[in-house]
């Protein structure tokens, strides 16, 4: 878990992992930002090698209030050079393991299926969220059942880009 001592070095790594990225508008490290002063922030666990900070992942409830412990993941930012060594893969698998503890009923995601299909999601863009890539909205029941409804994230994602 993050302590109030990582906030700044979370921000800046979150920056460096986002930069130049063509699927990034630049406003990943003020959603994390809002989520944690809203109090949003479920998990938000970091990834440490030695001294350094290597990655970062969050997750934060979702709405309507029909999906009762929803959350959704992101962003997961993980230093450029410890990129594709499985530093994202561990704090995701963390990450879902500390929501089903909770007793979570699933978590939702906008990304990549290539890479989230191995953690068990899968595409569903008839739920995603207005303003949302309908082709890349994703989810992860951890019980027998899914959304009915369209899945709204916390209003932190909606901060303007950089």
């Amino acid at each position: 878990m993050e302590s109030p001592s990582d906030h700044d070095a979370i921000r800046s790594l979150i920056v460096r992992a986002f930069a130049g990225r063509p699927f990034s508008d630049g406003s990943e490290s003020r959603v994390v930002d809002g989520l944690r002063r809203a109090d949003a922030l479920v998990l938000s666990l970091v990834a440490v090698m030695g001294s350094q900070m290597v990655g970062h992942v969050a997750f934060s409830p979702v709405g309507p209030p029909a999906l009762h412990d929803w959350y959704a993941l992101g962003p997961v930012s993980v230093e450029p050079s410890f990129q594709r060594c499985g530093v994202g893969t561990r704090l995701i698998e963390a990450g879902l393991r500390g929501l089903r503890s909770r007793g979570a009923n699933g978590c939702a995601l906008v990304g990549d299926h290539r890479y989230y299909r191995r953690f068990g999601f899968s595409l569903a863009p008839e739920l995603a969220p207005p303003g949302y890539p309908t082709e890349h909205f994703q989810l992860l029941a951890f019980g027998p059942s899914r959304p009915t409804v369209r899945v709204v994230f916390h209003p932190a994602f909606s901060v303007a880009p950089s």
